[in-house]
């Protein structure tokens, strides 16, 4: 952009320019009629930023571009990068879409869940604590008369989310020892407190009420001193009692007051400060992606972001894309679908099976168990999806015993059988059809083939329908042992004898693996 460029600036005239940690966000839009030309958030100058958003007549004051008054503007508008008929990635779905996804997440196969906040101060129920409350459901309700004053209020929680016994790295080890390769914490859930200081959340966050820490940063930092692990982040778009976000909402979103001075600035924010490898979007209030500027977003992560080359992103950017736009698809919680699928897809789940945040009136027969847990992830890498594991820390820090087991039983599973999870790919067939519980996965560059086995056969041999075999080169192995005698079974397949191993001579509980080499 030249000096001598007509180009016209609209200032919001509800809003200022802040300064605050060496960022700076100031929200513009650019009247543009020029070919390839978007209304889109886009970078500046080193940790400087410009969102531009829809604007409303009536709240702008229209200066000329031009130095003088206005030369930090003018400054920042000329050293910016907005056309993006140059750029690799354009602020549509069509454009966003083509981008591939990086290889690291479909190798990874297993990360572990943090759902933190003010929610694990009173522990019941759900995380939607304050939500089902300010509804009125009935054991809501009846659990604050019991144990709280008439006048006490959801934020009086957050001085008792104290995180005390919160050791970043004691989690780190939990979860490296899970065989987890990455790890999603909730930087802000639906409540709209935030784990890090963030300036956006008007004193509602870690650093300013509660532990008085940057929870975040502990973790990010964590995380990325244990070696094996990636760092990723949940952000809920919108917030369920923000007055800004209900104002935009009874507008029908014809205005977008929440998302420029909350939202966005504080996704900006997380990606420069933290670097996340994973951006796990949630929380779109029904309100459609224009209205987050989700492409303008993303155009910008992708293109220009200090994590643009490895950063993946979920599906959840606005009403309407879930399971349709994205990096990968989440489609919903707890999504299984049972085969493959033609897009990267997560497994979101809980091992909690009521609740994402920590439940302290929680009955034991709501966890779910570690065989369960096993097959689920055998079942979602077969399918071609990733399995992402949540567990609730305590308000004051904790991974609860029950889930710190949980997580390492998986990991004494993936030691003896990670082979047949990381770094494979869905092959031609998921499920056996034959024999039931047995899920395929396999690494065509090594010309393997993995059936893993969610029983152990009471008679001592499985029979397997699907491989290809031929007894002069098919090798099968039962991973962690040995070799296997098979014979072939007509009309295809092979019948694989297993060996009389007790209980205690087996390397692994839950699930067993069979490696077919020579097979197809």
């Amino acid at each position: 952009m030249g000096e001598n460029s007509q180009w016209e600036i609209q200032l919001l005239g509800n809003l200022c320019l802040t300064y605050e940690n060496q960022l700076l966000t100031l929200l513009i839009r650019l009247a543009a009629d020029e070919p390839g030309r978007h209304h889109v958030i886009v970078p500046v100058v080193s940790q400087l930023y410009i969102a531009i958003q829809p604007t409303r007549p009536d709240l702008l004051a229209r200066p000329r571009f031009k130095m003088g008054a206005l030369t930090v503007v003018c400054l920042l508008v000329w050293t910016m990068s907005i056309d993006f008929s140059g750029a690799k990635y354009e602020p549509t779905w069509e454009s966003i879409d083509s981008r591939p996804l990086p290889e690291w997440f479909d190798q990874v196969k297993f990360g572990i869940f943090i759902h933190w906040g003010v929610f694990s101060v009173p522990s019941f129920g759900s995380e939607w604590f304050w939500y089902y409350w300010q509804q009125k459901t009935p054991e809501y309700v009846d659990f604050m008369k019991k144990n709280y004053p008439p006048d006490f209020k959801y934020q009086d929680f957050a001085p008792q989310f104290t995180a005390e016994f919160f050791d970043a790295k004691e989690w780190t080890d939990i979860f490296a020892a899970s065989g987890a390769k990455y790890v999603v914490l909730t930087t802000k859930h639906h409540e709209g407190f935030t784990l890090w200081g963030s300036k956006n959340s008007w004193n509602w966050n870690a650093v300013d009420v509660g532990p008085k820490r940057d929870l975040v940063d502990e973790v990010a930092s964590a995380v990325r001193a244990q070696g094996g692990l990636r760092l990723g982040l949940y952000h809920s778009l919108f917030e369920w009692f923000n007055p800004l976000f209900n104002q935009d909402s009874a507008n029908l979103f014809t205005t977008n007051y929440f998302p420029t001075t909350k939202t966005l600035p504080e996704l900006y924010e997380l990606v420069l400060k933290y670097k996340p490898e994973v951006l796990w979007s949630d929380g779109d209030g029904n309100a459609p992606d224009k209205y987050w500027n989700s492409t303008g977003f993303l155009a910008w992560l992708y293109n220009d972001s200090p994590v643009k080359e490895t950063v993946v992103t979920n599906d959840r950017w606005g009403s309407g894309t879930i399971c349709k736009h994205g990096g990968y698809y989440t489609c919903s919680d707890r999504y299984q679908p049972g085969h493959l699928l033609k897009h990267k897809w997560e497994n979101c789940m809980t091992i909690d099976s009521k609740s994402w945040g920590y439940r302290r009136n929680a009955p034991l027969s709501d966890y779910i168990a570690i065989e369960k847990l096993v097959a689920t992830l055998v079942e979602s890498v077969s399918c071609g999806g990733n399995l992402l594991m949540n567990v609730g820390p305590t308000h004051d820090g904790r991974i609860a015993p029950i889930f710190e087991e949980r997580l390492r039983q998986m990991g004494q599973w993936l030691k003896v059988n990670g082979e047949a999870i990381y770094n494979t790919t869905a092959w031609r067939a998921q499920k056996e059809s034959v024999t039931k519980n047995v899920w395929y996965t396999s690494k065509p560059q090594g010309k393997v083939i993995f059936a893993i086995l969610l029983e152990w056969p009471d008679d001592g041999s499985v029979i397997l329908n699907e491989p290809v075999v031929t007894q002069k080169q098919t090798q099968v192995e039962l991973v962690g042992h040995g070799l296997l005698q098979w014979t072939p079974v007509q009309p295809g397949g092979l019948q694989v004898f297993l060996p009389p191993l007790s209980f205690r001579k087996m390397l692994c509980q839950w699930a067993w693996t069979l490696k077919l080499t020579g097979a197809s």
